[in-house]
């Protein structure tokens, strides 16, 4: 419980929650076109080049399952911010808890895909005698670089997300309380 002294405080954790709600729902909008331009710019990224063919998001799995990721930040950053409005919805914080944690981790690990396709592209591996792809096919990615700065975006929105979504849940819990002296005495 908290005391009345703790209510009228003007930095009272009652008055921080509309600002919470209103970063939140901010954050999870900003999330939407992030995810979709990293969508766009993955989906219609191809360039041909006359001595190896041509390149485009299809033929590498890791840009297809960062696509994928993106859908599914998208949406459901579009209907998190809709349901946060919603007041049945807004007391299941566990619910936006655990499901932005899942995105995040989604993220991430999308990320990291693309990342390491990334690296190989720029520098190949010369001990199973891959080349770099980049000196042909530099557009390409140059519009992968900028996805995944995009797709960084969206992660950086939803770790901020996970951290909004965890006090909002662990809020409601009161703390430990530390035993008593002769609770300690009996258990030792």
């Amino acid at each position: 419980m908290r005391s009345d002294l703790d209510a009228n405080a003007p930095n009272s954790i009652d008055d921080d929650l509309p600002k919470l709600k209103f970063l939140d729902c901010s954050l999870r909008v900003c999330a939407i076109p992030l995810s979709a331009a990293t969508i766009w710019l993955t989906v219609t990224n191809r360039q041909d080049n006359s001595s190896y063919g041509k390149l485009e998001f299809s033929n590498i799995v890791g840009l297809q399952y960062m696509v994928c990721i993106s859908a599914i930040c998208a949406c459901y950053s579009f209907i998190a911010a809709i349901s946060l409005w919603v007041r049945g919805l807004v007391a299941k914080a566990w619910l936006f808890f655990v499901s932005d944690q899942i995105v995040a981790y989604l993220l991430v690990t999308s990320g990291a895909a693309v990342l390491e396709i990334l690296y190989l592209a720029y520098n190949g591996d010369r001990e199973i005698t891959w080349s770099e792809a980049c000196s042909s096919y530099g557009r390409f990615c140059s519009r992968m670089k900028l996805a995944l700065i995009l797709h960084a975006l969206a992660l950086w929105c939803f770790i901020v997300l996970a951290i909004i979504s965890a006090y909002r849940t662990f809020i409601m819990f009161e703390p430990p309380c530390l035993p008593s002296k002769e609770a300690e005495e009996e258990i030792a």
